[in-house]
Protein backbone atom coordinates (compact mmCIF):
# COMPACT_ATOMS: atom_id res chain seq x y z
CA UNK A 1 0.00 0.00 0.00
CA UNK A 2 0.76 3.76 -0.72
CA UNK A 3 3.65 4.62 2.19
CA UNK A 4 1.57 8.09 2.19
CA UNK A 5 -1.53 6.86 3.27
CA UNK A 6 0.15 5.50 6.93
CA UNK A 7 1.87 8.51 7.35
CA UNK A 8 -1.69 10.51 6.75
CA UNK A 9 -3.30 7.57 8.77
CA UNK A 10 -0.43 8.17 11.41
CA UNK A 11 -0.28 11.80 11.27
CA UNK A 12 -4.31 11.87 11.92
CA UNK A 13 -4.27 9.60 15.04
CA UNK A 14 -1.67 11.90 16.57
CA UNK A 15 -3.75 14.69 15.62
CA UNK A 16 -6.96 13.13 17.20
CA UNK A 17 -4.95 12.41 20.19
CA UNK A 18 -3.87 15.66 20.57
CA UNK A 19 -7.39 17.04 19.78
CA UNK A 20 -8.49 15.19 23.50
CA UNK A 21 -6.16 17.48 25.46
CA UNK A 22 -4.47 20.96 25.61
CA UNK A 23 -1.61 22.16 23.73
CA UNK A 24 1.85 21.47 25.40
CA UNK A 25 3.07 23.45 28.12
CA UNK A 26 5.91 25.09 27.25
CA UNK A 27 9.28 25.69 29.18
CA UNK A 28 10.63 29.30 29.15
CA UNK A 29 13.07 28.09 26.43
CA UNK A 30 9.30 27.19 24.33
CA UNK A 31 9.94 23.31 24.60
CA UNK A 32 7.27 21.09 25.70
CA UNK A 33 7.57 19.70 28.62
CA UNK A 34 7.69 16.22 28.44
CA UNK A 35 8.71 14.69 31.79
CA UNK A 36 11.80 15.40 33.84
CA UNK A 37 11.79 18.12 36.85
CA UNK A 38 11.32 21.62 36.54
CA UNK A 39 11.65 25.35 38.50
CA UNK A 40 8.71 26.69 38.64
CA UNK A 41 9.46 30.60 38.70
CA UNK A 42 7.52 33.98 38.59
CA UNK A 43 7.17 35.77 35.57
CA UNK A 44 8.63 38.60 36.97
CA UNK A 45 12.26 38.68 38.38
CA UNK A 46 12.78 40.59 41.85
CA UNK A 47 10.37 41.38 44.22
CA UNK A 48 8.28 38.24 43.42
CA UNK A 49 10.32 36.40 44.67
CA UNK A 50 12.14 32.89 43.63
CA UNK A 51 11.30 29.60 42.94
CA UNK A 52 8.72 27.10 45.25
CA UNK A 53 9.92 25.30 48.46
CA UNK A 54 8.92 23.90 51.84
CA UNK A 55 8.01 25.02 55.41
CA UNK A 56 6.08 24.79 58.04
CA UNK A 57 3.77 26.38 60.08
CA UNK A 58 3.69 28.90 62.97
CA UNK A 59 7.11 27.54 63.87
CA UNK A 60 6.94 23.83 63.81
CA UNK A 61 8.76 22.11 60.95
CA UNK A 62 5.94 19.54 60.20
CA UNK A 63 4.12 18.94 58.72
CA UNK A 64 4.72 20.67 55.16
CA UNK A 65 3.32 23.04 52.59
CA UNK A 66 4.58 24.76 49.72
CA UNK A 67 5.71 27.58 49.71
CA UNK A 68 7.86 30.12 48.07
CA UNK A 69 11.43 31.73 48.63
CA UNK A 70 11.66 35.10 49.38
CA UNK A 71 15.13 36.00 47.43
CA UNK A 72 14.61 35.92 43.58
CA UNK A 73 18.07 34.11 43.71
CA UNK A 74 16.76 30.83 44.79
CA UNK A 75 15.22 28.95 42.08
CA UNK A 76 13.78 26.66 45.10
CA UNK A 77 12.93 22.83 44.88
CA UNK A 78 12.00 21.45 41.13
CA UNK A 79 8.47 19.59 40.56
CA UNK A 80 7.21 16.69 38.89
CA UNK A 81 4.00 16.43 37.13
CA UNK A 82 1.95 13.01 36.76
CA UNK A 83 -0.69 11.02 36.03
CA UNK A 84 -2.47 13.12 33.46
CA UNK A 85 -5.33 11.42 31.15
CA UNK A 86 -4.48 11.75 27.82
CA UNK A 87 -2.21 9.53 26.03
CA UNK A 88 0.24 12.18 24.76
CA UNK A 89 3.59 12.15 25.80
CA UNK A 90 3.53 15.98 26.98
CA UNK A 91 2.46 18.06 29.87
CA UNK A 92 -1.12 19.17 28.67
CA UNK A 93 -2.31 22.41 29.19
CA UNK A 94 -6.06 22.62 31.15
CA UNK A 95 -5.79 18.82 32.20
CA UNK A 96 -6.03 17.59 35.39
CA UNK A 97 -2.35 16.30 36.40
CA UNK A 98 -0.71 15.44 40.04
CA UNK A 99 2.58 18.01 41.22
CA UNK A 100 4.96 16.75 43.14
CA UNK A 101 8.20 18.74 44.87
CA UNK A 102 11.58 16.53 43.25
CA UNK A 103 13.54 16.18 46.97
CA UNK A 104 15.00 13.31 47.69
CA UNK A 105 14.44 13.59 51.26
CA UNK A 106 12.52 15.94 53.92
CA UNK A 107 12.85 16.18 57.69
CA UNK A 108 9.15 15.13 57.98
CA UNK A 109 9.73 11.79 56.07
CA UNK A 110 6.70 12.35 54.43
CA UNK A 111 5.47 12.55 50.16
CA UNK A 112 5.52 15.99 48.59
CA UNK A 113 2.55 15.31 46.56
CA UNK A 114 0.55 18.93 46.45
CA UNK A 115 -2.82 18.76 48.27
CA UNK A 116 -5.33 21.21 48.82
CA UNK A 117 -5.94 21.43 52.81
CA UNK A 118 -7.76 23.83 54.91
CA UNK A 119 -5.43 26.69 57.00
CA UNK A 120 -5.04 25.76 60.28
CA UNK A 121 -6.17 29.36 61.35
CA UNK A 122 -8.69 30.11 59.16
CA UNK A 123 -10.86 26.93 57.71
CA UNK A 124 -11.86 29.70 55.11
CA UNK A 125 -8.29 29.70 53.29
CA UNK A 126 -7.04 26.40 51.61
CA UNK A 127 -3.61 26.24 51.66
CA UNK A 128 -1.37 23.68 49.58
CA UNK A 129 -0.19 20.97 51.66
CA UNK A 130 2.57 18.41 50.84
CA UNK A 131 0.77 14.82 51.00
CA UNK A 132 1.09 10.98 50.54
CA UNK A 133 1.14 9.98 46.59
CA UNK A 134 -2.31 9.53 45.19
CA UNK A 135 -3.41 6.23 44.75
CA UNK A 136 -3.46 4.52 40.77
CA UNK A 137 -7.10 5.64 39.61
CA UNK A 138 -7.94 7.44 42.75
CA UNK A 139 -10.52 10.34 42.23
CA UNK A 140 -9.27 12.80 44.29
CA UNK A 141 -10.79 16.25 44.67
CA UNK A 142 -8.15 17.85 46.50
CA UNK A 143 -5.00 16.74 44.34
CA UNK A 144 -5.96 17.47 41.01
CA UNK A 145 -4.18 20.70 39.50
CA UNK A 146 -4.14 22.29 36.11
CA UNK A 147 -1.84 24.80 34.29
CA UNK A 148 -3.20 27.47 32.13
CA UNK A 149 -1.97 30.45 29.77
CA UNK A 150 -1.73 33.41 31.12
CA UNK A 151 -2.59 35.39 28.48
CA UNK A 152 0.68 37.27 28.52
CA UNK A 153 3.93 36.46 27.55
CA UNK A 154 4.36 33.45 25.72
CA UNK A 155 5.59 31.02 28.01
CA UNK A 156 3.76 32.30 31.11
CA UNK A 157 1.38 29.98 32.85
CA UNK A 158 -0.88 29.86 36.36
CA UNK A 159 -1.24 27.14 38.24
CA UNK A 160 -5.44 26.40 39.24
CA UNK A 161 -6.53 23.76 41.81
CA UNK A 162 -9.53 22.08 39.87
CA UNK A 163 -11.45 19.83 42.17
CA UNK A 164 -13.72 17.33 39.57
CA UNK A 165 -12.01 19.32 36.54
CA UNK A 166 -13.67 22.24 36.40
CA UNK A 167 -14.77 24.97 38.92
CA UNK A 168 -10.81 25.56 39.01
CA UNK A 169 -9.48 28.27 41.46
CA UNK A 170 -6.21 30.33 40.73
CA UNK A 171 -3.09 29.02 42.96
CA UNK A 172 -1.41 32.26 44.68
CA UNK A 173 0.73 33.65 46.89
CA UNK A 174 0.28 34.87 51.23
CA UNK A 175 2.96 36.19 53.08
CA UNK A 176 1.96 36.05 56.50
CA UNK A 177 3.01 38.46 59.59
CA UNK A 178 6.61 36.55 59.81
CA UNK A 179 7.29 37.15 55.95
CA UNK A 180 6.80 33.28 54.85
CA UNK A 181 5.28 33.12 51.57
CA UNK A 182 2.79 30.40 51.15
CA UNK A 183 0.76 28.83 48.49
CA UNK A 184 -2.82 29.42 48.74
CA UNK A 185 -6.40 29.37 46.77
CA UNK A 186 -7.45 33.42 45.79
CA UNK A 187 -8.25 34.85 43.13
CA UNK A 188 -4.94 36.86 42.33
CA UNK A 189 -3.18 34.04 40.23
CA UNK A 190 0.75 33.47 40.59
CA UNK A 191 2.29 33.68 36.96
CA UNK A 192 4.86 31.89 36.13
CA UNK A 193 7.48 30.55 34.12
CA UNK A 194 8.97 26.57 33.64
CA UNK A 195 12.95 25.92 34.01
CA UNK A 196 13.79 22.66 33.23
CA UNK A 197 16.35 21.37 35.87
CA UNK A 198 19.36 19.33 35.25
CA UNK A 199 19.59 16.42 36.78
CA UNK A 200 22.54 16.85 39.02
CA UNK A 201 20.66 19.54 40.69
CA UNK A 202 17.68 17.54 41.43
CA UNK A 203 19.73 14.40 42.50
CA UNK A 204 21.63 16.18 45.29
CA UNK A 205 18.39 17.93 47.06
CA UNK A 206 17.31 16.94 50.53
CA UNK A 207 15.50 18.52 52.63
CA UNK A 208 17.15 18.83 56.33
CA UNK A 209 16.08 22.08 57.23
CA UNK A 210 12.57 24.07 57.05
Amino acid sequence: MNPMFYFLLALTAVLAATANAGGPVLDVNGVPIFGGSYYVLPVIFGAAGGGLTLVGRRGASCPLYVGQESSEVNKGIPVRFSNWRSRVGFVPESENLNIEMDVKATICVQSTYWWVAPSDRDTRTWVIAAGRKPEPGEESSKSFFQIKRTGGFLSSYKIAFCPNGNNCIDVGVYEDENGVRRLVLGSTPFPVVFVKAAETETSSKTMSII
